[in-house]
């Protein structure tokens, strides 16, 4: 028998170790004969070496820079990243409007839950081009960039969403030697350090190693804490003939007590008395102090571990062609259990008291995937063509199941989920609504084990796709890209007969094989500017996450079509103050006509539609050379336009009407956002810096019904140099200490914000 027992890792200290390793070598700054890489994509224009403007993506299928790309590309750089201090890619893409991040509920994982221009994008990330499969949580201590793609994605990744995807952009070994680190501390029990070193062997290789420890307590929230640790080697060679590769691996793994944050008020309980109905009827998480918990110490917990390894090769040829292979073996864990505070089953308004829902997953993925790209230029009939083409494979297989309980998680004194009352005669299952006791001892007597029935998927796809851009002229581009894929994916379940009642083994099958494509036309006043149309179009099969998020694979939509998007998007882009500022806006609609919705018998079918109309501005680059900037802001109006049929009647005897939530907001859309950071340099060696969020309130269910309310967040930075080598840098996050919301997907509750942390960082540069 195995007893419940909180679990927390501490990573392995590195500030000892941080100064040390960034110690200079001899002659790192003075060799003047080493060769040196600087990286293509960032255009070095700031005063201190470093700016927030991005000319081209890393992405070697974008065929044209970013000011003559037709679509909305939003790229974080390094700067932005460390000025803003954040260290997961959550907080990296709180910079960019548009993005929403959801949180777990039930079949969807704990993990980066996002929404792009309201569109699940969960299953649509990648590193270095090469989706990255598995619920996790990022970190940022690897990246070099993070590229943010707007628009249908599937002519770029394949199955995908309609809203976008993100790239993750690694570093990698580079010619020239240096070493950095950095050492922070903060309130909440705020620790982290990191370190980048970078060394040449002879004249044509090289070696990188990055290091990260991290641990933390979330301000506001006294019972939520997390470590974590990673290490990311790379090695370089060729880097300075025409065939270069780079082998590189990552490992990052944490231990963390998950926070599920504050239940919906739920006003429509159908067993709520009036009087209640009148006191919690607005349709906002609940009216408790911020750092209420209702999780278990004793109870929740979640381990991830993350394993990634990448062969890549790439040649140039004499004639200006370059091809490109990359090898990728990942695997990734995730394993939990966390306590979503239940509000669906009336316990709230009838009693005042929650049952602890015990959502869980053992969950394991290993992916392997292989690209091939050939990229390159030439002139036909007097057009200028810039073209990559490419083949991809890949296979995933993702094993999950969950945990049991004995004797289990419902109240024993009702057999049910209903708490009349609360504590230790119900096994702690049920508490108090105002003063829950993170505390209680709820694992004596209880013991956990694996689900028999575990899950397996097993996915494989085949793509080839091509990209142009064709310049018929200095003032007329036209890009268009074409991408066809074959999708198959496989679900077996094993029964299990120890279950009340016994289920029965479930398997199901998907295949599907679609074709998108996009097409832009460009047209450039002058050098510095571009005004573009385009039309894209996106694919979401079936199993399109492979079973770790929203869009797994069932009987019920095995037989079912890929939903398919399109997008209209007018925009322009200018680089403007001697080409140091970029400025940029579009409108847009996209659509799916095919949206899974259910028939009036219960089944599913595709004859949904959703509609996303919108308008966005962004920013980025300097105003002066002491002045830098980074933002911008967006409007989004989506809208369910049918949503099939709905349950009136009950799962004993179903009653299927046409569903009420026609022309409704579907969740997790602010219909307005905005995000802005800039930094001055007051003196020399001396910056200061502030930002500011701005959300709407954002609809947590399609009934819209529940909502979390808009809020704004201002942050604060302050770096000092103390020499060319050191230099202090200070953040205030959430500096006014406003107690919001940043995750609410979830029609059941609510994530709440972590509220005033101040980190101060030692970074050491060799």
């Amino acid at each position: 028998m195995s007893y419940i027992k909180s679990r927390k890792h501490s990573p392995a200290t590195l500030a000892a170790i941080a100064a040390t390793l960034a110690m200079p070598v001899a002659h790192a700054d003075n060799n003047a004969d080493a060769p040196e890489q600087k990286m293509q994509e960032v255009v070095v224009t700031g005063q201190n070496g470093s700016d927030f403007q991005v000319k081209k993506s890393a992405n070697d299928k974008f065929t044209a820079p970013l000011l003559d790309t037709p679509k909305a590309v939003t790229v974080i750089p390094t700067e932005v990243i460390a000025q803003t201090g954040a260290t997961s890619l959550t907080d990296a893409l709180r910079t960019v409007p548009g993005i929403t991040v959801g949180a777990a509920e039930g079949g969807q994982p704990v993990g980066d839950n996002l929404l792009i221009r309201g569109y699940n994008a969960q299953s649509d990330t990648y590193i270095d081009g090469i989706r990255d499969t598995g619920s996790q949580s990022r970190e940022i201590f690897d990246l070099e960039q993070i590229e943010v793609v707007k628009g249908p994605n599937s002519a770029y990744g394949g199955r995908s969403s309609a809203g976008g995807g993100v790239n993750l952009v690694s570093k990698t070994a580079k010619a020239e030697n240096f070493s950095n680190a950095s050492v922070g501390v903060g309130n909440a029990q705020y620790r982290r350090a990191t370190v980048d070193i970078n060394r040449m062997i002879g004249e044509d290789a090289a070696v990188r190693l990055n290091v990260m420890g991290h641990e933390n307590h979330v301000a506001g929230r006294d019972q939520i804490h997390g470590d974590r640790w990673g290490i990311a080697p790379t090695v370089a060679f060729g880097l300075t003939g025409p065939t270069k590769v780079n082998l590189s691996y990552y490992h990052m793994q944490s231990s963390e007590l998950p926070d599920s944050g504050i239940p919906f008020n739920n006003p429509f309980a159908t067993n709520a008395s009036a009087a209640n109905l009148a006191k919690n009827g607005n349709g906002t998480p609940m009216d408790v102090p911020r750092d209420t918990y209702y999780g278990l110490v004793d109870r929740d917990f979640r381990d991830t571990k993350s394993d990634i390894g990448t062969i890549d090769v790439k040649h140039d040829f004499r004639n200006g062609l370059a091809f490109r292979n990359v090898t990728r073996y990942g695997k990734t864990e995730n394993d939990y259990v966390y306590t979503q505070p239940d509000d669906s089953k009336g316990n709230v308004v009838l009693y005042g008291t929650l049952w602890r829902r015990a959502n869980s997953r053992v969950a394991e993925t290993d992916a392997l995937a292989n690209a091939s790209s050939l990229t390159g230029e030439f002139i036909a009939a007097g057009i200028k063509h810039s073209f990559t083409t490419g083949l991809e494979i890949s296979r995933e297989i993702t094993d999950r199941s969950t945990y049991l309980f004995s004797p289990g998680t419902n109240n024993p004194l009702t057999k049910t989920s209903t708490c009349p009352t609360a504590g230790a005669a119900t096994l702690y299952n049920c508490t108090t609504l105002l003063n829950p006791n993170p505390n209680d001892p709820w694992s004596a007597g209880q013991v956990r084990s694996v689900s028999p029935a575990a899950t397996n998927v097993h996915t494989n796809s085949r793509s080839a796709y091509a990209f142009d851009t064709i310049e018929f002229n200095p003032q007329w581009l036209l890009n268009v890209g074409l991408r066809w894929d074959q999708f198959r994916s496989a679900l077996s379940t094993a029964a299990n007969p120890a279950a009340t009642p016994a289920t029965a083994a479930v398997n199901a099958e998907v295949k599907s094989t679609f074709t998108n494509y996009q097409a832009g036309l460009v047209y450039k006043p002058a050098a510095n500017s571009s005004i573009y149309v385009s039309y894209g179009t996106s694919s979401t099969p079936p199993g399109n996450d492979g079973g770790e998020g929203v869009d797994g694979l069932t009987v019920a939509v095995k037989d079912l079509k890929p939903q398919d998007s399109k997008n209209f998007e007018l925009g322009t882009k200018w680089e403007v103050l001697a080409r140091r500022l970029s400025l940029s806006g579009a409108i847009f609609e996209s659509k799916m006509n095919n949206a899974r919705v259910s028939a009036a018998d219960g089944s599913s079918f595709n004859a949904g539609k959703k509609t996303v109309r919108g308008v966005e501005f962004g920013v980025s680059g300097s105003l002066a050379n002491n002045w830098q900037v980074f933002g911008g802001a967006t409007w989004l109006d989506a809208e369910v336009g049918d949503n099939g049929y709905t349950n009136v009647g009950t799962t004993a005897a179903p009653v299927w009407v046409k569903s009420p939530y026609d022309g409704n907001t579907f969740p997790g859309v602010p219909k307005t956002s905005a995000s802005l950071w800039t930094s001055y340099t007051v003196l020399p060696g001396l910056t200061i810096g502030g930002g500011v969020n701005y959300s709407a309130k954002i609809w947590a269910n399609i009934n819209n019904t529940k909502y979390v309310p808009a809020y704004t967040r201002l942050d604060a930075m302050a770096s000092y140099e103390v020499n060319k080598n050191i230099s202090l840098q200070l953040n205030v996050q959430n500096l006014t200490d406003k107690f919001y919301f940043d995750k609410s997907v979830s029609n059941h509750y609510a994530q709440v914000a972590a509220g005033r942390t101040a980190i101060l960082t030692a970074n050491f540069h060799y």
